[in-house]
């Protein structure tokens, strides 16, 4: 058996097991040129795949750019097994193949937005799998890059998981469901949250959330920001929530740019939006200058204020200043933003508005009356802080309890337009 048959072996073998049994249908004959393609069903799913080996060449190249192309015009999920170093392999020998690996890029570009295209990346990859929505890599082929923030939404242990792992992204993207409210049972989410002054994983919040578990992308990057896809009521959801165990929940350069990414994949691709919110401020972080986080951070108000998917904000406990015009605002077109009946929204906590407010007159209060003093203005600043004033103003819709909140998020889903946004994603 030649090199290029055992390589071409091993890609139809991916394939195979990336489909349902029996129903990888090959949509070319081998041309042993690095690269076989074929559709089949994943969870009863139509999805499109390719595999793209170290040998790919100018055939192998054409064979992924018509695949890419099949997915666009029948609009079914595109998934790409790569383990091809971008095509450099044969880079090396014929200026024209650089040429074809440039139309593969293309068409990568030219289905961003149009279908949901995912990437398993099982050895050897290079800007390929960077342009498409969701990077699934292996560790057991994963190069250095892997390692590096951002790269690979998804890390599998070898490359069975990084298969699963792909059919169950390519279910929820391909077939997305419609929401159910009446199925939609009600769980006392508030009963997940520590008293205030505690920090908490939102993880389990997001799980009482969802149906059940749903897929974590960037897990180990910027964990101060959650984005999970899954299923709401039946319907595909993308969730984006400040998570409080990590920074406090505060929106720093890399939680921007991770969430901004997320919300825009979601848009482009008519998955909507829940957003949990609970998010002290933005954080410019060590080593940054503070026009990076205003530069960055503006990445997630623009991909929020450009969404037109369903978008629901809850606010759980707090949301302050420029953070909370940020995590999918009223202003920014939100399509409904609930609240706990604790939660606060202001331009800055309780605690540091009065320190900031009052510093002058705790400073001339008796030592031994100015925590005194200072608990009663905190306490009269909340009452300004609290969420009333927000409902007041129309910046809250509701204010609801935690153990109706799944059963409202719905209402306030089902009864938005669907939408979906016209515009490609670009990795940010």
């Amino acid at each position: 058996m030649t090199l290029a048959s055992a390589q071409s072996g091993t890609a139809t073998a991916r394939l195979r097991a990336l489909f349902d049994q029996d129903t990888l249908r090959p949509t070319a004959p081998s041309d042993d040129d690095g690269a076989v393609a074929g559709r089949g069903t994943v969870d009863g799913t139509q999805v499109i795949a390719f595999a793209a080996t170290t040998r790919m060449g100018e055939a192998g190249c054409r064979l992924v750019v018509d695949t890419i192309d099949a997915a666009i015009r029948e609009r079914l999920p595109v998934v790409g097994l790569w383990d091809c170093g971008g095509g450099a392999a044969r880079l090396a020998g014929d200026v024209a193949t650089l040429d074809a690996v440039g139309q593969v890029l293309a068409a990568v570009v030219r289905a961003s937005g149009r279908v949901p295209q995912l990437s398993v990346v099982l050895g050897p990859a290079a800007y390929g799998p960077a342009l498409t929505d969701i990077v699934i890599m292996s560790d057991a082929g994963a190069e250095a890059d892997a390692a590096r923030p951002g790269v690979a939404h998804v890390r599998a242990g070898d490359d069975a998981a990084a298969l699963a792992t792909a059919r169950e992204l390519a279910v929820l993207l391909g077939r997305q469901g419609r929401l159910r409210v009446d199925d939609v049972a009600e769980a006392d989410l508030g009963a997940l949250l520590p008293p205030r002054h505690l920090a908490y994983d939102v993880r389990p919040l997001i799980e009482r959330l969802l149906d059940a578990p749903g897929v974590e992308l960037h897990a180990g990057w910027a964990p101060n920001v959650v984005t999970t896809l899954g299923r709401f009521g039946g319907r595909t959801v993308g969730v984006v929530a400040n998570n409080p165990l990590r920074l406090g929940g505060c929106l720093d350069v890399a939680a921007a740019e991770k969430a901004a990414r997320f919300v825009r994949t979601c848009d482009a691709l008519g998955v909507p939006l829940v957003v949990l919110a609970d998010v002290p401020g933005y954080l410019p972080g060590p080593g940054r200058e503070p026009g990076d986080v205003v530069l960055r951070g503006a990445k997630l108000l623009h991909a929020f204020a450009e969404a037109v998917v369903p978008r629901v904000t809850l606010v759980t406990r707090r949301a302050y200043g420029g953070a909370y015009i940020a995590m999918n605002s009223r202003s920014l077109g939100a399509t409904a933003v609930l609240a706990w009946p604790d939660a606060e929204i202001a331009v800055m906590g309780a605690a540091a508005a009065v320190d900031a407010l009052h510093r002058e007159r705790l400073a001339a209060a008796p030592h031994e009356e100015r925590e005194q003093l200072r608990a009663r203005l905190i306490e009269e600043q909340a009452a300004v802080t609290g969420v009333d004033r927000a409902l007041k103003l129309g910046m809250v819709d509701a204010v609801i309890r935690p153990e109706l909140t799944r059963g409202r998020i719905a209402a306030a889903l089902a009864d938005a337009p669907a939408a979906r946004g016209a515009h490609g994603n670009i990795p940010l």
